[in-house]
């Protein structure tokens, strides 16, 4: 990926898509801190859901380590402050991936 430019709407949908590793987004030289912490936060959400899917029986796995490598990237970016208050940003973007008409 170029570091010049990044699909902001993509990476807040499927942070995993965009990048190849949560090292790239704090690496990123064209996104600002917030977009960068942002964007970590909404892979942490959906790595947490694959994890849940996962134990409840449906197939994935692996998401240990890159839970791990996110939480080690959003510490970097914030220093150990809270990022608890930036949580709602997920909840529009799960509504967006909604398909038309579904639950």
């Amino acid at each position: 990926m170029s570091q010049s430019a990044v699909d902001l709407e993509a990476a807040w949908r499927a942070p995993a898509e965009v990048f190849a590793r949560p090292e790239d987004v704090v690496a990123h030289a064209a996104l600002s801190q917030e977009q960068k912490i942002e964007i970590l936060m909404l892979w942490e959400h959906d790595v947490v859901e694959q994890e849940q899917a996962t134990d409840a029986g449906m197939p994935g796995g692996m998401e240990g380590d890159l839970l791990r490598r996110i939480l080690l990237a959003l510490e970097a970016m914030t220093a150990g402050a809270s990022t608890g208050d930036r949580a709602p940003a997920r909840r529009e973007v799960v509504t967006r991936r909604r398909p038309a008409g579904g639950v």
